[in-house]
């Protein structure tokens, strides 16, 4: 039977028979079966496929019916790296969901149907342990009394936890799970999103567990801008932005002032010159900041709107740099 095929008739039976098709967990250390082509997991319970129903989706058209575990896509950026998470949400349904629906000391899919995917467009940290950007299949090991494992494996293509194989496993992430405020049906979402970090979290129930991604964005960025004005020389706008952005981030003064005094040379303009005035003061050489602030207050046109929006700030920094300097 075609995954197709297989999609549809565990979409059909789940809402005949009123039951979320988690499906498929298996022991931590063992592969678990071939499938067996005449059943389909439900909670981890094996559940006979009707004959007719069977046959009804081979070849045939198909009713617009929805899912019981809807496919759900949820996707975070965090600094210049993107995380997707692909899964489909199985419902509570008032049955028991940890130590019941889904087993203790057992690897699951960490949703229904088919692999719950996670994808990394750039290398990141999971809780500090390094992992390689792509895309992977994200487990879950829960457990009565200790910490739980976020499982990512190398292999996309499963079933669930059918012929999941420990040796394919990329890295096991520990985590605590915690109490949470009912959520009928699984969710992942993110949360404490910051420019190199941000938290995935997964609900459902009465738990969560989360683990933090974190990036190494700075080295990203400064790759980028050094990549960006290799391929486009003698810009003078885009020298400033860069110096701008070390700046503002407190990286790398010496660079910064190297970008700065490119970027003047090529066009003396007010906005590179407030660059170059902020860079100093944060050098604490006011004195010189002075210089290129007020320099920057002349080159400015009433006309600039973006020159307007920053008068007044300039001018506060003139009162600040001024007490400081003398």
């Amino acid at each position: 039977m075609t995954l197709r095929s297989r999609c549809l008739l565990l979409a059909c039976f789940g809402i005949w028979s009123g039951s979320a098709l988690v499906g498929g967990s298996v022991a931590y250390a063992q592969q678990a079966p071939a499938a067996d082509t005449t059943t389909q997991k439900s909670a981890g319970t094996p559940v006979q496929a009707p004959a007719a129903l069977a046959s009804a989706t081979t070849g045939q058209p198909q009713l617009p019916l929805p899912q019981a575990s809807p496919h759900a896509v949820i996707e975070q950026t965090l600094g210049l790296t993107d995380v997707t998470v692909d899964y489909h949400s199985p419902a509570v349904r008032s049955r028991a969901v940890w130590g019941g629906l889904v087993p203790y000391n057992q690897v699951w899919r960490a949703g229904a149907n088919e692999n719950t995917l996670i994808t990394f467009s750039r290398p990141v940290k999971l809780n500090g342990k390094d992992v390689a950007a792509g895309q992977y299949s994200l487990y879950v090991y829960p457990r009565a009394d200790s910490e739980w494992d976020f499982i990512l494996n190398r292999v996309t293509t499963h079933w669930g936890t059918e012929n999941y194989d420990p040796k394919d496993d990329v890295v096991h992430v520990p985590v605590l799970p915690e109490k949470a405020n009912f959520q009928e049906t699984l969710l992942y979402w993110f949360s404490e999103v910051k420019p190199a970090s941000g938290r995935l979290n997964l609900t459902w129930e009465r738990r969560t567990m989360s683990m933090l991604i974190e990036t190494d964005v700075q080295t990203q960025v400064l790759a980028g801008i050094a990549q960006t004005l290799t391929q486009h020389p003698g810009n003078w706008q885009l020298l400033a932005q860069a110096a701008d952005y070390l700046v503002q981030n407190n990286l790398q003064p010496e660079l910064a002032l190297r970008y700065i005094n490119e970027s003047l040379r090529l066009n003396d303009a007010y906005l590179n010159n407030w660059i170059k005035a902020r860079l100093l003061a944060s050098q604490q050489d006011y004195t010189t900041a002075l210089i290129y602030t007020r320099k920057a207050l002349k080159l400015g046109s009433k006309d600039d709107d973006d020159f307007k929006n920053q008068q007044a700030t300039m001018r506060v920094a003139l009162t600040e740099w001024q007490a400081k300097a003398y």
